[in-house]
């Protein structure tokens, strides 16, 4: 079992980091160790994505069914299928005077022991690195935003 959370102020609007995180078809353009992303299914709250993740000599497929709430401004990923015994994650973006405070959370266990120790001894950086692109790919989108760029929107 591999858990991670993350609560970060990021200084972009709520809005613009759920659509960001919503668009998972954009997802190989900047994420690390995304290689690829198919979109199966989707309507207005959810959809059905398949990732191919690859790192060093790994690399693997894998389906989740990603629940989309604009109006609580949240996404909630759970795994269908793949290498993984579960995967759950979780991304709740909450209005702050800075911009938006980001509240993360991951938990997973792949089924392959190897690859759950090779993992294991890298997810924190990962981890880290992948909130890293995320937040690096809304300053591209968005520009950086001033608090009072922030507050007139909100």
């Amino acid at each position: 079992m591999t858990q991670h959370a993350e609560r970060r102020i990021l200084k972009h609007k709520p809005e613009h980091l759920y659509a960001l995180v919503a668009d998972v078809a954009k997802y190989p353009e900047f994420l690390p160790w995304c290689l690829a992303a198919r979109i199966r299914s989707k309507d207005e709250d959810k959809l059905v994505a398949d990732l191919i993740i690859g790192f060093q000599m790994f690399k693997e497929r894998f389906t989740s069914h990603v629940r989309l709430d604009e109006a609580a401004m949240e996404i909630h990923v759970e795994y269908a299928e793949g290498p993984f015994k579960y995967l759950k994650n979780t991304w709740a973006f909450l209005p702050h005077e800075q911009g938006c405070e980001i509240d993360f959370y991951v938990d997973f266990e792949f089924n392959s022991r190897i690859l759950q120790t090779v993992i294991e001894s890298l997810f924190t950086e990962a981890v880290k690195r992948m909130v890293r692109a995320f937040e690096t790919r809304a300053d591209d989108l968005y520009g950086v935003e001033k608090p009072s760029d922030i507050s007139q929107a909100s």
